[in-house]
């Protein structure tokens, strides 16, 4: 023990008052115990109901939630069924994304559990439902760049983040893979989930795979996290690549895919060192491979690519042709596989890929981004969102983010789906605008946006049919005709914000 007089000690206080800092006391004795039990017994390890209640939830706060799994997800459900079990009432669901997979969210939202959503994305019965009137506020749809941005700046308050996570140690340093050999879940980059992490108030990690400290490399460091609750499962990982993410056998995904990589090795950007990104979409998926086997010809190579890393990209990686991969969420169990085994593929958060206030986010250093569409207009204007019946049915996610930070945007998609004309004089909601759009893929030709006069001189010599997109849309109208006026009624059921926070477009109910 160290021991001082009497003159010593006062003048020890003396100088810590003078100073505005407290004496140290006498160290409590240490723990000689072995630190791999040690861990074992940290407080962060509890059951839900008691994190839950630890946090501090109450009724009207946010809770958020990431959608790495997609359609494979089992946090959500399980959480807002805990919670409704508990006898919380009127809260806001703030996730990444929602899936088919969510349809139960229905009763809570019914029962009062939830009265208000935000989200990049609705799909399948749960998306009908809000469609046709069922809640009384809207959802808030927001890009993944304008998520990380609202949550950044305090716009969209994180009270409580619930975090499935594939791997996660005592401490709470958590990852979407594990290197242990008992994996039972894995979804790749947490890319969505960091965000929450960093910024909301209390964040509750829950896996099902406890490994030993440290759980290195992980996503999301110990310091973020409050608690850690172990779950039989987090996610099926056969489900991440589901919906949109699928890869297409289509022949008319095909055409358009090799049409769409013939528009980029055709660009001024398709040299050494050029960057890229393909969005959700079967067509725009696929263009990957096609761009790879120009690179190959031309004998170049890409400097990264960004984005929801697939497959194809991978295989384009580990060949030496992108030699970086940049994931905020890994679309397939290759992609995810990838992130742990090979060195220069990195997961980024939310913020580093698309927030619109961040000067570095990945996006403003895109050359080229190839996205899907559900519609088209002849301003350039793309609906992502709403379908021809004006029913939700798709997510925003990076699409006008990456849009408008790209050099060159390509989006692709046929001029008829089935009985429906895809490009058409004004979309059903405005969720990607025409100013950031440069080039118009379809299966019937390409438009390019007239202000982009550099673009269209590169392409005329290109063997690629070019036409304006007043033609595309009177090639559509001709065979289908115009359609209908849509059946919405009075009900805003959802607001479109920019990815700055404005509010862009609403969604009204539809009536049937």
């Amino acid at each position: 023990m160290y021991k001082v007089d009497k003159e010593y000690k006062d003048l020890l206080k003396q100088t810590a008052k003078k100073m505005h800092l407290p004496v140290q006391k006498l160290a409590e004795k240490k723990n000689p115990e072995f630190r791999g039990d040690y861990q074992k017994k940290c407080d962060k390890i509890v059951d839900l109901e008691t994190a839950v209640i630890n946090c501090g939830l109450k009724d009207g706060m946010t809770v958020s939630f990431h959608h790495h799994f997609r359609n494979g997800d089992k946090v959500v459900n399980y959480v807002m069924n805990k919670l409704a079990q508990m006898g919380f009432k009127n809260l806001h669901l703030a996730a990444s994304s929602l899936t088919d997979v969510h349809a139960p969210l229905i009763d809570h939202i019914k029962n009062g559990v939830i009265t208000q959503i935000s989200t990049s994305g609705l799909r399948g019965e749960l998306a009908d439902s809000i469609s046709h009137g069922l809640m009384e506020n809207p959802v808030i749809f927001r890009s993944h760049g304008g998520r990380a941005a609202a949550i950044a700046n305090d716009e969209l308050h994180i009270d409580v983040a619930f975090l499935g996570a594939s791997s996660c140690d005592y401490m709470g340093n958590a990852n979407g893979y594990s290197r242990t050999s008992e994996e039972k879940s894995i979804c790749g980059s947490l890319g969505y989930a960091m965000v929450d992490a960093e910024y909301a108030d209390k964040v509750i990690i829950l896996t099902d795979n406890i490994v030993p400290y440290p759980n290195a490399p992980f996503a999301i460091c110990e310091r973020d996290v409050d608690y850690v609750v172990e779950i039989a499962s987090v996610g099926d990982s056969s489900k991440i690549s589901s919906g949109a993410i699928r890869d297409t056998k289509n022949p008319h995904d095909l055409l358009l895919a090799q049409t769409a990589a013939k528009v980029v090795a055709n660009s001024p950007y398709f040299k050494e060192g050029f960057s890229m990104q393909t969005g959700s979409g079967g067509a725009s998926l696929a263009a990957t491979q096609y761009i790879g086997e120009y690179m190959k010809e031309a004998g170049i190579t890409a400097r990264f690519a960004l984005g929801g890393i697939t497959s194809h990209m991978v295989k384009l990686h580990e060949e030496g042709l992108i030699k970086r991969l940049l994931d905020v969420q890994s679309f397939d169990m290759i992609a995810a596989q990838s992130l742990k085994n090979n060195r220069f593929h990195q997961q980024i958060s939310g913020n580093e890929y698309a927030n619109p206030f961040e000067p570095g986010s990945a996006m403003n250093l895109l050359d080229v981004v190839i996205l899907s569409a559900l519609e088209v207009d002849v301003n350039f204007n793309v609906n992502v969102l709403t379908g021809s019946d004006g029913i939700i049915r798709g997510a925003i996610g990076g699409h006008p983010d990456t849009a408008k930070g790209a050099a060159m945007s390509i989006i692709v998609c046929p001029l008829l789906r089935g009985r429906i004309p895809c490009v058409v004089d004004k979309v059903t909601t405005l969720i990607t605008p025409g100013e950031t759009v440069d080039v118009i893929v379809t299966d019937r030709g390409v438009a390019v946006n007239p202000a982009r006069k550099d673009l269209l001189e590169c392409l005329q010599d290109a063997k690629i049919r070019l036409r304006t997109i007043e033609d595309l849309r009177d090639e559509a109208y001709s065979i289908i005709g115009e359609a209908d006026p849509l059946p919405f009624g009075d009900k805003v059921v959802g607001v479109v914000t920019s990815p700055e926070g404005a509010v862009l477009d609403i969604i009204k109910n539809i009536v049937e």
